[in-house]
């Protein structure tokens, strides 16, 4: 399947209304500061969800707009290439896509509601275990019914704001149920944070400091019924899903921090002199940002074509959005790189964005499935294209 990236006169609106939105706050110095504090400020998560996108709208297929994940795809783009770092938003409108498969609508409403109005989103997101990763098949985490109540246990990490919010949203096994091949199904769960036996802890990490990781530990924690958000279970299948779409927005900021380490990395070739000449004309540089180039508009094509795969329902999708997460973070972390070695000794300090640059896009490879899980996900199907 082919796409068309011709933009609408809409996205094009849009795409304005967002760098307009960047070059009033991404400032270097903000976001300096704003990775010490690991948060953006009120007034600016508040002011970029005024603007309307249809965003919420769109996680539950709902927006009025002409909406799309290729849509949604150039926003996250765009704000990570105006901040030079991985911004919250693309973290909140995955929970938002996954809460909203399970909530009920007046539930969901009031969650998204409160998200409007104050714009810091009110849970968290529970899947990876420490053991575990996200592969499902080896979570241990389960929530069974005990003498008529439901009790969880389990260790969940890296949850991104999870000894912040007052909700966590937790995939669990689901110890009530008996899946068809043996396997227990999941259950989706809801859980305060302020009932008993529950635990979190910050994880100190490098790169991707606005979002506060945690680990988030279940002891015997007794739910109210209302908690287990899915009767009957889901499966792993069913979370897959989840983490397709997930993939395709981590990977558009990977795409926007590599766009900007790039555009740094030409303007501060044609500005430093060495031996009485710009930089940018000695041919190994010149090198490095043509390659750089390359790499940027190779990534762009294949986010925009699993985003596009995504939209219209192809059977390529899957495929396509395994590709882009192997060859996407891994590449802009080249980009990166490179950009920091034009920059030289400045490149690896705070004097520069491109450091932050590199160690958000560094933490990519790893979140929504490492590099090496892509490529086993991606074998088998194309076994299946070329072989059946």
């Amino acid at each position: 399947m082919i796409a068309n990236y011709a933009l609408s006169p809409e996205q094009q609106e849009i795409l304005e209304g967002v760098r307009a939105f960047g070059e009033k706050h991404f400032t270097h110095e903000n976001i300096k500061q704003w990775r010490k504090d690991q948060s953006l400020p009120n007034n600016v998560v508040k002011e970029f969800l005024d603007m309307d996108f249809g965003l919420i709208e769109f996680v539950t297929g709902e927006s009025h707009l002409r909406q799309s994940l290729f849509t949604v795809s150039l926003i996250m783009e765009e704000l990570s290439r105006s901040a030079g770092a991985t911004i919250p938003f693309s973290a909140d409108l995955l929970d938002m896509h996954v809460l909203s498969h399970f909530a009920a609508p007046e539930h969901f409403e009031r969650i998204a509601e409160e998200y409007r109005r104050t714009g810091r989103l009110g849970f968290s997101f529970a899947v990876s275990e420490p053991h575990a990763g996200s592969n499902t098949a080896n979570m241990s985490t389960v929530v069974r019914s005990v003498d008529g109540e439901l009790v969880l246990d389990g260790h969940k990490t890296f949850v991104n704001n999870g000894e912040f919010t007052p909700l966590i949203l937790v995939i669990a096994l689901d110890g009530d149920v008996e899946g068809d091949d043996g396997a227990k199904p999941l259950a989706a769960l809801l859980v305060p944070y302020d009932l008993e036996g529950v635990r979190t802890y910050p994880i100190e990490k490098r790169g991707q400091r606005l979002l506060p990781f945690s680990d988030v530990l279940f002891d015997g924690v007794k739910l109210p019924s209302w908690c287990k958000l899915s009767e009957g279970g889901f499966t792993r299948r069913d979370l897959n899903g989840f983490f397709r779409w997930g993939r395709v927005i981590t990977c558009a900021s990977s795409v926007g921090m590599a766009q900007a380490a790039l555009e740094d990395a030409v303007a501060y070739a044609f500005e430093r002199e060495a031996f009485g000449e710009k930089i940018a004309t000695f041919q190994q540089i010149q090198e490095m940002l043509a390659e750089m180039e390359i790499k940027v508009r190779t990534m762009r094509h294949m986010l925009y074509q699993a985003a596009f795969e995504i939209d219209e329902g192809s059977e390529d999708a899957r495929l396509s959005t395994a590709l882009a997460k192997r060859y996407i973070p891994r590449t802009a972390v080249e980009v990166a790189s490179d950009a920091m070695q034009i920059f030289g000794a400045r490149g690896y300090s705070e004097k520069e964005r491109v450091y932050g640059i590199w160690e958000d896009c560094r933490g990519v490879q790893i979140m929504e499935g490492t590099d090496q899980i892509m490529v086993n996900i991606a074998a088998p199907l194309l076994k299946k294209k070329y072989l059946s």
